[in-house]
């Protein structure tokens, strides 16, 4: 059983930002004690309560080096994956022109494209998605349905389940909003921006380094540990 934990930035539609990035975090069901466990010391490590909430908002110099350490512990874990999706265009979309109803229509049509590649039918899952307001439960039912439906899972022996979860609930899910928000912070080009935090930076570079990927391309499919993909609107979109 893979459990995967799902997390967005910059999603709604008038947020005054041309980009959506969507990020999703895999790991094995058995693993997750070992990896809270490991995530808890870390923490204690750098003289954080336990349960002190990962969040790229809460990037700053005082705590750099607890950050960069996360980042350094999901590069070396076996157990952990990630997949981003990064949307870009958002605000020029024409949702008529290619069938989409709205714009939330849109928004899950990109989660789809997170969430495909990354469930192969030889796995199964458990998806868990950040809640961000009250009316997202029928919208992950749709999202489940199309999931399943794409992979002849009708009877939802691969997808199991996918739920909404606050992201205090899981420190994966946390982890997932660091990448995101590190993906965000780049393609907004805030990273170039003389002003902008050196933390934030710093993680951004850190991830560079260690994914070996340039953060404005897609790497390939097939990348198993840090796999990204850029939507780009065909124009007229």
């Amino acid at each position: 059983m893979i459990n995967i934990y799902c997390d967005e930035s910059c999603h709604l539609e008038k947020d005054r930002s041309d980009v959506m990035v969507l990020g999703a975090i895999g790991t094995e069901g058995k693993s997750l004690r070992q990896i809270y466990n490991d995530i808890r010391q870390i923490k204690r490590n750098h003289g954080l309560d336990s349960w002190f909430e990962i969040k790229w908002t809460k990037v700053s110099k005082g705590q750099i080096g607890f950050y960069l350490d996360l980042i350094e512990y999901f590069f070396s874990s076996a157990a952990l994956t990630f997949r981003g999706v990064v949307a870009t265009g958002k605000g020029q979309l024409n949702h008529s022109l290619y069938n989409n109803s709205s714009y939330d229509t849109w928004y899950y049509k990109m989660y789809y494209l997170l969430l495909d590649p990354f469930t192969p039918p030889s796995n199964t899952y458990k998806i868990f998605i950040d809640i961000k307001d009250s009316c997202g439960g029928k919208k992950v039912r749709k999202l489940h349905d199309v999931l399943c439906n794409n992979k002849y899972d009708f009877n939802r022996e691969i997808i199991e389940d996918i739920k909404q979860i606050h992201s205090h609930e899981s420190e994966i899910l946390q982890l997932c909003d660091l990448f995101i928000g590190a993906l965000s912070f780049y393609h907004r080009d805030l990273y170039l921006k003389p002003e902008s935090s050196e933390a934030k930076r710093a993680i951004v570079d850190k991830i560079i380094e260690m994914s070996g990927c340039l953060l404005n391309y897609s790497t390939s499919r097939n990348e198993s540990k840090f796999n990204l993909f850029i939507w780009q609107p065909r124009r007229g979109f």
